[in-house]
């Protein structure tokens, strides 16, 4: 058993998990983050080589977040002395005139934040790779583009260790005890803190279940694929005509995004914003999501010209999705002590700085930075946070 008693324990070193443990420990707390993988591992939510970062965002809330993260991702490259952040720009892809584009350029427009719309007849001009019709628009966001995940995930746990945090990985939790004190038993140890925050991912919703928390989360199994370009046209899908992309033209599940030819040589990432339900220590036994890539191929066939029809790589990777797609970032009603900071449906790797500041400020009873009213636990029933 451990004798000491930390100022905050977090579950899980995930993005989310890191940013919030070295946030806590930059406001100079005595802090325990614990992640029950081998670090590093690809089991999670928060591995593999790129993320698409942008302002581009319908949400207003959303796009204060990223004005502070942006920055918070910038000083983290100068701490940590690593490059992950590659500005290649992000197209938001919409229909021309359309509800949705209004709501970005509004909500881009609340922070100054520099964008342009691009017309369908200029968008077939600057991206000619990009067949989406007459009645497609776009918002061009310059500040845009990917963040190298590993790196940035990495960076985020050798800061934190830098400022005295203690990281231990190879020890899942097995219980959380709640009261005035926290705490939490491993294989391992005993801990105990006057805090506690639960960014635990897919496994997220376990830890709400024992603690009394009735709230919607869905672990998915995403396929990450990457396409081989014909090697006579690969120089034209660099990121000056290719880049960062979100095809938002529909309110539909089935959203494709991607990423320019930044990872392996001679392919581009393009995937679908969905996955297969899943349990996730079972993710690997996963047999019904063949329309996944059925589904990718289709949209990229009537999409773009010059790619395989066939993806040359697959990855995976763990969604964890809420209703209305925005995570939980609240504290437990009848245990103020224990923060939840899960469900971020596969768009918080972005928002990490952002989401660490708003989880310091939950545990250390701080006027709030951010509306947090729409990641509130109890937001779909009452009783949800009891």
């Amino acid at each position: 058993m451990s004798k000491a008693i930390y100022d905050v324990i977090v579950i899980g070193a995930g993005i989310e998990g890191s940013s919030s443990a070295y946030n806590l420990a930059k406001r100079g707390k005595k802090v325990l983050l614990l992640e029950q993988f081998p670090l590093p591992h690809s089991r999670g939510s928060s591995h593999g080589q790129s993320r698409i970062t942008r302002y581009a965002y319908a949400d207003e809330f959303y796009v204060r977040m990223m004005v502070d993260a942006f920055p918070m991702w910038a000083e983290l490259e100068r701490e940590s002395g690593e490059n992950f952040f590659v500005n290649c720009g992000l197209l938001d892809l919409h229909l021309a005139n359309s509800k949705t584009i209004t709501k970005v350029t509004s909500s881009l427009k609340a922070h100054d934040v520099p964008h342009e719309v691009i017309s369908p007849g200029e968008l077939k001009r600057r991206f000619p790779h990009f067949k989406a019709g007459d009645n497609c628009a776009g918002v061009w966001d310059p500040s845009g583009g990917l963040l190298r995940a590993d790196r940035a995930l990495k960076a985020f746990q050798t800061v934190f260790q830098k400022l005295g945090g203690v990281l231990r990985d190879e020890e899942p939790v097995t219980k959380v005890t709640p009261g005035d004190v926290v705490t939490v038993e491993t294989p391992r140890s005993l801990y105990k803190a006057n805090s506690l925050v639960i960014a635990a991912g897919a496994w997220a919703g376990r830890f709400c279940s024992s603690l009394g928390l009735n709230v919607p989360l869905q672990p998915v199994r995403t396929v990450v694929m990457y396409w081989k370009v014909d090697k006579d046209k690969i120089q034209n899908y660099s990121d000056s005509t290719f880049p960062c992309f979100i095809d938002s033209r529909t309110e539909a599940t089935f959203t494709i995004y991607g990423f320019p030819n930044k990872e392996y040589p001679g392919l581009v990432k393009i995937c679908l914003h969905q996955g297969a339900i899943t349990d996730p220590d079972e993710r690997d036994k996963v047999e019904n999501d063949s329309w996944i890539l059925e589904e990718v191929k289709r949209i990229l066939a009537l999409t773009f010209d010059n790619l395989e029809n066939q993806p040359a790589i697959r990855e995976y990777c763990m969604y964890t999705n809420t209703p209305d797609h925005h995570p939980y970032i609240d504290r437990h009603s009848t245990f103020p002590n224990i923060v939840i900071a899960a469900g971020f449906s596969g768009h918080g790797f972005k928002l990490a700085p952002a989401v660490g500041k708003a989880v310091s400020e939950l545990v250390l009873n701080d006027t709030f930075t951010y509306n947090m009213e729409p990641f509130k636990l109890n937001r779909f029933s009452p009783k949800a946070n009891l």
